[in-house]
């Protein structure tokens, strides 16, 4: 009797396990990789979202600094990019990326890519707990990850794009299980606004700063946007 509830307990498992498993390959392998067409807005106005994601903070930055809600202080917009940058003023988008969110990276803006940086480090921090992570991917909500630990420590590419009328720096920050960030250019190469630019594996976050206050934001925390189609800013308004 025995063996014969074992050998029901394997026929009835089996085939769970077997599309569980054939699941998690394909979602893995095909559908993380997917590359949706995007309709990329016209107007040279507007600024688009470099990433798919969800926005988790919008910061004025004033003298090069972004002043931290959760412990007070202030945080240098240096210690975001890993690079040299003059004590500018304007502001600070941040997108997290769960891996249900499509990781294909693209220009915010038409322009040259004046500064490409890779900063690698010893060991990547996880970004987000349990809780936070069933709020960013089943709930939908946005959870405010900026100066956590991961955000000033871990891997990192930051490229700067410039044209004649703005210029828009992109922070690609890795998480804990991402193997790398693959970038499609190179420095002083130009590029199209909503053309990729990188692919960054597993969950990641997203920093968009733009040092110019002349623009006027069309998204705020806690909505959905779409890399190369949401308009997040115009400028001159």
């Amino acid at each position: 009797m025995k063996a014969e509830l074992w050998q029901i307990a394997v026929f009835a498992w089996f085939p769970i396990l077997v599309g569980g498993y054939a699941w998690m390959w394909w979602f893995r392998n095909i559908y993380f990789f997917r590359d949706p067409q995007r309709h990329i807005p016209e107007d040279d106005n507007v600024i688009v979202s470099p990433a798919d994601g969800r926005v988790m903070y919008l910061y004025p930055v004033k003298g090069g600094e972004i002043e931290s809600e959760k412990n007070g202080e202030k945080i240098r917009i240096t210690e975001l990019t890993k690079t040299p940058i003059a004590d500018a003023q304007g502001w600070l988008l941040g997108i997290y990326l769960t891996p249900f969110d499509v990781h294909f990276n693209r220009a915010p803006i038409e322009g040259d890519i004046r500064t490409l940086y890779y900063h690698r480090t010893g060991m990547n921090l996880p970004m987000v707990d349990l809780w936070e992570y069933i709020n960013f991917t089943l709930f939908k909500r946005a959870i405010n990850l900026f100066a956590a630990p991961f955000h000033l420590e871990n891997e990192r590419m930051t490229m700067q794009i410039q044209n004649s009328r703005i210029t828009c720096i992109i922070i690609l920050i890795a998480d804990k299980f991402v193997n790398k960030i693959s970038r499609f250019f190179q420095e002083l190469q130009n590029v199209q606004k909503g053309q990729k630019i990188s692919f960054i594996e597993r969950g990641s976050q997203t920093d968009l700063f733009i040092p110019h206050e002349g623009i006027s934001f069309k998204v705020k925390p806690g909505e959905q946007v779409y890399a190369g189609t949401t308009i997040i800013a115009t400028i001159g308004e």
